[in-house]
């Protein structure tokens, strides 16, 4: 058996992010071989991925990048166990490489995405994920993304709890003057202050509308007050609260939170005017971290008695 120096066992840990004990083993079994090291350690991490695969993942982070060559801006969720995870660098450093692999690639699906080579390396974006959750001993998972075409701002909050990417249509090559970033970002910040679902009225599906009134008439009907109001004055109700429904909802239609004075629609005219051009805001996608996922309850103090104990 040859042997494994100190430096050997190092060397292999900063390379793979393992645990030096771990490193030891793997070299053990391989002989000293390095490369044939790193082959069990991956191996090993897919066998620890499996079991990990059913712990709930909800904390991690959300991130932006754009490729000014191909013009493209991707937004991605990444997810782990903890939000202590979520912090460290080498899980950063993945997302960021996530990122990379979605702009030189283009993958329709998650699915595909995981076909796909992580950018700069030979291995597939699953085995990293796999590698990924043996090296730092939490389940992780690409829950989402989304590629986006076109002129973008971009806002990322609170280190990566929620990401906002808006895509816009200029006029007059605006979009490259240090007024429309302000104002993107601007724009960004407001969709992840105020939460519209919408651009403008003029996307609100008929159905939500009709929707709306149906919930709105029955409430009239309900109301003492109310009902026996004349039919013209109803709908002159139900019109003054869809109206109200829009200024919610609808990007442009909301109060500017930096100025309540100005609705988004005010504030971009106002900010077009002043860069000579025209601004349009067409489509936007926001992220929030974990939305949607059922978070387990955490038992610490069993947790810490399961590893003394030398349980999984």
């Amino acid at each position: 058996m040859a042997e494994i120096s100190a430096k050997v066992v190092n060397e292999l840990r900063k390379k793979t992010g393992v645990g030096l004990m771990e490193c030891k083993k793997a070299l053990v079994a391989a002989n000293g071989n390095e490369e044939e090291a790193i082959k069990i350690l991956r191996e090993k991490g897919m066998a620890v991925a499996g079991k990990k695969a059913d712990r709930v993942a909800a904390e991690g982070v959300i991130d932006i990048a754009k490729c000014d060559k191909c013009g493209y801006t991707a937004i991605v969720e990444v997810n782990a166990e903890t939000d202590f995870v979520a912090k460290n660098a080498t899980f950063k450093e993945f997302v960021k490489g996530i990122l990379a692999t979605i702009l030189a690639n283009k993958p329709a699906s998650i699915e595909a995405l995981n076909e796909c080579k992580f950018e700069g390396k030979d291995s597939t974006v699953e085995e990293e994920r796999k590698n990924m959750v043996f090296t730092i001993g939490e389940n992780m998972s690409i829950r989402r993304f989304e590629l986006i075409d076109g002129i973008t701002g971009t806002y990322i909050h609170g280190g990566g709890t929620a990401g906002v990417v808006v895509k816009f249509e200029t006029t007059n090559g605006i979009e490259k003057t240090e007024g429309f970033a302000e104002y993107a970002k601007n724009v960004c910040m407001q969709i992840a202050a105020m939460a519209p679902t919408y651009v403008c009225r003029h996307c609100v599906p008929e159905s939500v509308i009709n929707n709306e009134k149906e919930i709105l008439l029955a409430q009239i009907a309900n109301d003492p007050t109310k009902a026996g109001k004349p039919e013209a004055v109803k709908l002159k109700m139900v019109e003054g609260r869809i109206n109200k429904f829009y200024e919610t909802n609808c990007l442009v239609d909301q109060a500017y939170v930096k100025d309540e004075d100005l609705t988004v629609a005010k504030y971009t005219e106002q900010v077009a005017k002043e860069l000579g051009g025209e601004i349009k805001p067409v489509y936007f996608v926001k992220y929030e971290r974990g939305e949607g996922i059922e978070k387990r309850e955490d038992d610490f103090a069993g947790e810490i008695d399961r590893l003394v104990k030398g349980g999984n």
